[in-house]
């Protein structure tokens, strides 16, 4: 009784998983790169100003705080390059308001702290972070931390205005004119929102910097996917067929147990997708590529697991034993070949940006769900079904005893 009720639980667990997964794949989705689906094309360009003239360290920062913006709205995989000497082309998956992220990423953003006659008391360059966050009374605000001389700069000058206003601004836009009423040193708010939304692009804009010098927009357009619908689908198609020919062989091969290889490849997948939805990895053609790599790693842990244990019964050994002691051996395996993997992934996506970048990312993330999925989900379906007339000792794995 007591083994049924484990594999009882072992089976709402798996299905947990898999449910789990399921939700966050239609709840949130995979976002597509620019070579899948296309998105804004938008080309800035440089302005000089009195104290500075454009230059590549000028343009070089530019570049860095761009994206860095970029980065904390949630677009992944765009394409931020330079194109001759004042211009700067970003390229942005599709994206819900295309008009916004223009403004956020195009905006000066010099923060400053002014007087009531528009002298600038201090600049943004003391601040060390800002967020999005609700005052006590729920309001939209953004808090933000100053540096360790920004925190001494500030109590000085709040001093100095107790009693008269201080006005904070992005730009030449007021944000919002509060009076000082007491010393304010290492931490602060920004009050004057409507909604969080607001709050939170303002907070992108301060916390990451500003721009060197003002630039324009002077082109925006929409662009197509890189790639026709055509090659897509013939990519989805190559990599459906693959996986049924894999399923064939397994089956073939294994017998019953391919029949479970399958399944549990199956299994994979839906993790593997509810994964990326979670995480909200963005999917290119290298990151397909880097999916079928993981699916065939997955394959191939199944494969040295099965060879293992089809090993243990050539030995004599009872199915049970044969399994426990076939996963053990297994295991160093499998962890050996997917550790230096993972590895190699860490680096390209570390050194490398772009595709290259999301084809190592998509290929870690497959890598790490191939091995949850061999260590947790093949030995639990593998002992769900390990009581049942469907393995049998004689005839399991594809053994057949002389």
């Amino acid at each position: 009784m007591r083994y049924k009720q484990k594999r009882r639980i072992k089976l709402i667990i798996i299905l947990a998983i898999m449910a789990f997964a399921a939700f966050l794949y239609f709840q949130h989705g995979i976002n597509l790169g620019l070579d899948l689906q296309g998105g804004a094309h938008i080309v800035l360009q440089a302005q000089p100003t009195e104290e500075r003239e454009i230059n590549d360290t000028v343009m070089s920062g530019i570049q860095s705080v761009i994206e860095r913006r970029v980065n904390q709205l949630g677009l992944t995989e765009p394409l931020i390059q330079r194109q001759g000497s004042d211009r700067i082309i970003v390229e942005l998956p599709a994206v819900d308001s295309p008009n916004e992220a223009i403004n956020t990423i195009g905006r000066t953003a010099m923060l400053t702290f002014r007087n009531s006659a528009g002298e600038v008391l201090m600049t943004g360059e003391a601040v060390k972070d800002a967020r999005a966050d609700h005052d006590q009374y729920g309001r939209p605000v953004i808090a933000f931390t100053l540096t360790d001389e920004g925190s001494k700069q500030f109590a000085n000058i709040t001093r100095q205005y107790i009693g008269e206003k201080i006005g904070i601004y992005l730009d030449d836009e007021r944000l919002t004119n509060p009076t000082v009423q007491a010393v304010i040193e290492e931490r602060g708010q920004i009050t004057g929102y409507e909604s969080i939304q607001a709050a939170e692009e303002d907070a992108i804009l301060i916390r990451e910097g500003a721009l060197p010098v003002p630039v324009e927009v002077i082109e925006t357009r929409t662009v197509g996917p890189t790639l026709g619908s055509i090659s897509i689908q013939k990519s989805i198609k190559a990599g459906l067929i693959g996986l049924l020919l894999v399923a064939i062989y397994m089956v073939f091969y294994y017998r019953f147990p391919g029949v479970l290889a399958a399944v549990i490849l199956a299994i994979y997948g839906l993790i593997l997708m509810g994964t990326m939805a979670g995480l909200q990895a963005t999917l290119t053609l290298p990151g397909i590529a880097g999916l079928i790599l993981s699916i065939g790693m997955a394959v191939d842990a199944n494969i040295i697991i099965f060879e293992r244990i089809k090993d243990e019964l050539k030995s004599g050994k009872t199915l049970r034993a044969a399994i426990d002691s076939g996963f053990k051996r297994a295991y160093t395996t499998i962890i050996d070949a997917n550790v230096t993997t993972i590895m190699t992934a860490l680096i390209l996506a570390y050194f490398t940006s772009g595709t290259v970048r999301g084809f190592a990312v998509t290929l870690g993330i497959g890598i790490i769900v191939s091995m949850f999925t061999a260590f947790f989900v093949t030995r639990n379906v593998i002992d769900i079904f390990a009581g049942s007339k469907l393995l049998r000792e004689n005839k399991s794995f594809g053994v057949r005893k002389g």
